[in-house]
């Protein structure tokens, strides 16, 4: 069976658990793809452009960028267009705690389809009910 695409809001997941200087964290990001690729997921990670100047650590970054990974929403563009619209065209899930209140009317499907998490001491803890095994 080919895995399922789940969207992931990186900059969300990035900013769940900051470093010590109030930075958003990579590996975040990281431990998420891992965690979803566990459960049979096949994630789809999508950051603003401009999580590059606050991340903890850019070179990192622009290496998962690089590699395609991350895929980097246009400079000037919202990222949270592109990972809903990303997530309606693939009927994935989307992981993000983000309310993405200025798309609910256009993106009716969101309450159902939205998986909600936490990062506690670097480990992922997605909402288990909204994410199945696959």
């Amino acid at each position: 069976m080919d895995k399922k695409y789940v969207i992931v809001d990186g900059a969300n997941v990035a900013y769940e658990e900051v470093s010590a200087g109030g930075d958003p964290r990579v590996s975040n990001i990281i431990s998420m793809r891992q965690a979803l690729m566990d459960r049979g997921y096949s994630p789809v990670i999508i950051v603003d452009a401009t999580l590059r100047h606050e991340i903890d650590d850019p070179e990192q970054l622009e290496s998962l960028i690089d590699s395609g990974t991350i895929r980097q929403a246009p400079a000037g563009t919202d990222a949270d267009y592109f990972i809903l619209q990303t997530a309606e065209r693939q009927e994935a899930l989307v992981v993000s705690n983000d309310s993405f209140k200025n798309y609910r009317d256009e993106y009716s499907w969101l309450n159902d389809r939205k998986v909600p998490f936490m990062i506690i001491k670097g480990q992922i803890e997605l909402h288990a009910p909204d994410l199945p095994h696959e």
